[in-house]
């Protein structure tokens, strides 16, 4: 299967004083803004990094659902946070916190197949950096 998925950005001004936005072509982000403060203070907005958590973090998850369901478990719910570290000018890290529901899953298994899911989903493979994972069931 391939397919292509298109994202766009604007960027106005110099660094620091400029603006920009980000738009995709499904929609969900429409001319949204963001800037120097947005990105590197706390400005509330979106900004690259937080949008590569979100990614990897559904990526990650959704892999988990397809890699549990071929050793014949579903999952009830299941929550990821991407903690996305950047520093000395790139991301130097991403934590994936995972807190799921299983049944009939003993935990061995369950990190064994997060573990994989975390190997193999394709936002980690695209990724280089060091990827993290804390797995709980709950």
């Amino acid at each position: 299967m391939k397919f292509t998925r298109k994202a766009k950005a604007n960027w106005q001004g110099a660094g620091k004083d400029g603006k920009g936005t980000l738009s995709t072509a499904s929609g969900i982000l429409n001319e949204t803004p963001y800037n120097f403060s947005m990105r590197f203070e706390n400005e509330p907005g979106t900004n690259p990094e937080e949008l590569v958590g979100a990614a990897h973090a559904g990526c990650f998850t959704m892999k988990l659902s397809f890699v549990l369901g071929e050793h014949g478990f579903t999952a009830n719910n299941m929550d990821t946070e991407a903690t996305v570290t950047f520093e000395d000018g790139k991301i130097s890290e991403i934590h994936l916190n995972l807190s799921a529901s299983v049944d009939g899953i003993d935990d061995a298994k369950f990190q064994e197949l997060a573990a994989f899911a975390k190997a193999e989903c394709p936002i980690s493979k695209s990724l280089n950096t060091n990827i993290t994972l804390t797995a709980k069931l709950v």
